[in-house]
């Protein structure tokens, strides 16, 4: 039976640094999945939506108000897909949108649904490719970026494992981008103490930092489901952390 991954992609990942979702970055995850379709099922959580539909439209001040990043990210959704579904497509791989809202969490009867519909999805060979639904709902466009939300789904699907691709290598005991000293943590087995290690780095395009990612951490553990951040820039980026080729934080079960 095949091990069942989410994998959580973030802005900063799709963009590669840059103002444009990265027809690159999207090509070396079609790739990847390609190489491990035989062994996992792979379920990806991604940001990108606002990221998408800057790159066709401007909405005026859509960086101070929440309603004009709803806005964008209803722009977005369907060009963010439209680029999946094209780049996917040229290796041969199917790809399915799955909008969602955190109502769904907490209804039993949607959880059981959303459950049943990723399982014949990835029956027929379907990539499932998760978003928040920003039109009703707003908490990952102004916190996570979608980190607690790849945790949710973990929960939901059963996954095996939750692989979050971060714009670095994982969890540091200081922020790499401000103390060049800084050392990556590859074990973490106390989420507690590694709270204050959470310092954040602004991005303009992403809102996520290590706090939300340490709270879908926690989500995790509660749920007995591994979580990684693993560096999404890096080139094989998943296929070579499944097989220990390059560092990266593992949240470990107690």
């Amino acid at each position: 039976m095949k091990k069942k991954i989410v994998l959580k992609i973030g802005t900063s990942t799709l963009t590669q640094g840059s103002n444009r979702i990265s027809y690159g970055k999207l090509e070396d995850l079609a790739r990847q999945i390609v190489t491990l379709k035989n062994k996992y099922d792979v379920i990806i959580v991604s940001s990108g939506a606002i990221a998408a539909a800057k790159q066709f439209i401007e909405i005026k001040d859509y960086n101070v108000t929440v309603e004009s990043k709803q806005a964008m990210a209803a722009i977005g959704q369907p060009k963010l897909m439209k680029i999946y579904d094209e780049v996917f497509g040229s290796f041969g791989l199917s790809v399915a949108q799955c909008l969602m809202s955190y109502r769904d969490f907490e209804n039993k009867s949607a959880q059981v649904n959303t459950n049943n519909t990723i399982d014949v999805l990835l029956q027929n060979n379907y990539i499932p490719i998760v978003n928040e639904n920003d039109t009703v709902a707003i908490e990952e466009i102004i916190l996570g970026d979608n980190d607690k939300l790849s945790a949710l789904v973990s929960v939901v699907v059963s996954a095996d494992l939750l692989v979050i691709a971060s714009d670095i290598d994982g969890l540091y005991d200081s922020n790499p981008h401000l103390n060049p000293d800084a050392k990556l943590i590859t074990d973490v087995s106390d989420l507690e103490t590694i709270m204050s290690y959470a310092q954040e780095k602004q991005s303009s395009l992403g809102t996520g930092g290590m706090s939300s990612k340490i709270q879908a951490a926690t989500i995790c553990r509660d749920h007995k489901i591994e979580m990684w951040i693993v560096n999404g820039g890096k080139k094989e980026f998943l296929v070579k952390a499944l097989d220990a080729k390059i560092p990266f934080t593992k949240f470990l079960l107690n």
